[in-house]
């Protein structure tokens, strides 16, 4: 019971522990590793050239995170953006057409009318925004109850669900053509 074990493990020999070990090429040595260190974080002793340096960095970084967003990679969405739940969410709402998504054409549409002097039309493009903004809030309330219902199955912990209303709200207000991230569910498909 308190003995050594019956059956012991062979130790490695030297010679197999080093190849088992190997990462592949030599440890730099230390003035190596201090070159290197100095050369990643070498900025131009001109500050002229280091706030162009930093604003070309900055314009990269920049670039690599967009592209990521626009392929759906969720260590470059923003912190709102991330998780299943909020995937879901987009996926729900790109998945359906809505009247929301129209709501600033029709607004710079009203805008533009109400420059026209007829008081007859202008009378007529009031009522029929009013009817609009009607319409648009009933077919977006239903799409939060949808939603909120159909997460409550896939997400029954509501910590999960937390914030999905007014994201969904956010969502649903944009033209479909420039929501980021970009929808990844055609009209009519189901979210996945």
């Amino acid at each position: 019971m308190f003995g050594k074990k019956q059956d012991p493990q062979p130790a490695p020999t030297p010679s197999q522990a080093t190849a088992d070990a190997g990462k592949g090429r030599p440890t730099p040595s230390r003035r190596e590793a201090e070159a290197a260190r100095k050369n990643r974080a070498k900025v131009p002793s001109d500050p002229k050239a280091a706030k162009k340096a930093a604003r070309e960095r900055a314009r990269v970084d920049r670039e690599r995170q967009r592209q990521g967003m626009i392929a759906g990679d969720e260590r470059y969405m923003a912190k709102r953006d991330q998780g299943p739940a909020r995937a879901f969410t987009r996926d729900f709402v790109d998945a359906r057409f809505t009247l929301a998504e129209y709501f600033i054409i029709v607004a710079v549409g009203v805008l533009v009318m109400g420059f026209i002097p007829v008081q007859a039309l202008q009378f007529w493009v009031t009522v029929a925004f009013f009817a609009f903004t009607a319409l648009l809030v009933i077919d977006t309330i239903i799409m939060v109850a949808m939603l909120n219902r159909q997460a409550t199955k896939v997400f029954p912990n509501p910590q999960d669900r937390k914030g999905l209303t007014l994201y969904a709200i956010l969502r649903v207000m944009q033209l479909r053509r420039l929501r980021l991230p970009p929808a990844r569910v055609r009209r009519g498909g189901a979210p996945k």
